[in-house]
């Protein structure tokens, strides 16, 4: 019996993270959390701003981290669809592998701006995610994203320019 670990999404709006995070879920028995959904759930109609975001995303992460460390200590493997995306959050994403003595797996989708661009497109379409995004909110958010570093001490699966639902199991 492998030790549970802690599986982490790194990758800008619409580059396959939600969809990458279902499939690992199903594939290890992992219990999957969802930022967005917690966020949709518990401050509908409520996120305006990326200041809004922070704010509810940090209460969120208060209540969740000790929640994935204690089911991880349990012996239950955790995907974390929540955004990996800068140094800062990656640190506290891998404090909780860390705290609760597991392994840890940083999957980095490589999807160019235009790729993601066509997918949110397509997404805000269909109405079906928890938050459709604007095109200047994509390049508000992008600014933000720092490509994950080996240096960083994360193990990292890299998932290059793949369609949604191409991912191995």
């Amino acid at each position: 019996m492998r030790a549970p670990t802690l599986h982490l999404m790194c990758g800008k709006i619409a580059s396959g993270k939600s969809t990458l995070a279902k499939s690992l879920a199903e594939e290890h028995g992992a219990l999957l959390l969802s930022e967005d959904q917690w966020l949709s759930r518990l401050y509908p109609e409520q996120i305006k701003s990326v200041a809004d975001y922070v704010r509810c995303a940090r209460q969120i992460r208060g209540v969740l981290g000790p929640l994935v460390v204690d089911v991880l200590t349990a012996g239950v493997g955790v995907v974390l669809d929540f955004p990996a995306n800068t140094v800062a959050d990656r640190q506290w994403l891998r404090g909780l592998a860390d705290t609760a003595k597991v392994p840890h797996c940083l999957h980095y989708l490589e999807v160019d701006d235009d790729t993601c661009r066509v997918r949110l497109h397509a997404r805000n379409a269909l109405a079906e995610h928890e938050f459709a995004a604007s095109d200047a909110e994509f390049d508000l958010i992008t600014r933000y994203f720092q490509v994950p570093d080996v240096g960083e001490g994360l193990e990292i699966v890299m998932h290059r320019n793949r369609q949604p639902g191409q991912f191995p199991r």
